[in-house]
């Protein structure tokens, strides 16, 4: 029996997370960087904040030590409780307090628009 494939988190700054998105969908897998806003210990659910911006985060099969108001980056798939309610279930997470943030999303949009050209490269 073949082993489940992994997809890889696609790299989405959690402004870019909406209903509008490619990657809005259920078992989307994503890599979303953000500040820690709140955490429960209870559930092991934490929100993330980036800008306006907020995202909830299971993270039950996660070892981390939380610290608030630090900034966190986790890779897991999206997973729509109800409608208005989004989680993304982590399966990886890490702490990175002295990333700059401005300079991460100008990379991504870079990276973005590199992929962008690509597509347009190979299209017919």
């Amino acid at each position: 029996m073949a082993a489940p494939i992994i997809s890889f988190g696609a790299l989405v700054t959690l402004e870019e997370l909406t209903s509008a998105s490619q990657h809005f969908k259920e078992g989307a897998s994503l890599r979303v960087t953000g500040k820690l806003q709140d955490y429960n210990v209870e559930t092991a659910i934490a929100i993330i904040n980036d800008g306006a911006a907020t995202l909830k985060v299971d993270t039950q099969h996660l070892k981390i030590n939380f610290r608030m108001s630090s900034i966190y980056q986790f890779i897991g798939e999206l997973h729509f409780d109800s409608p208005d309610e989004v989680v993304l279930k982590a399966r990886v997470g890490r702490n990175v307090d002295g990333i700059d943030l401005n300079l991460y999303h100008q990379s991504i949009k870079l990276l973005q628009e590199f992929q962008s050209d690509q597509i347009r490269k190979q299209a017919p």
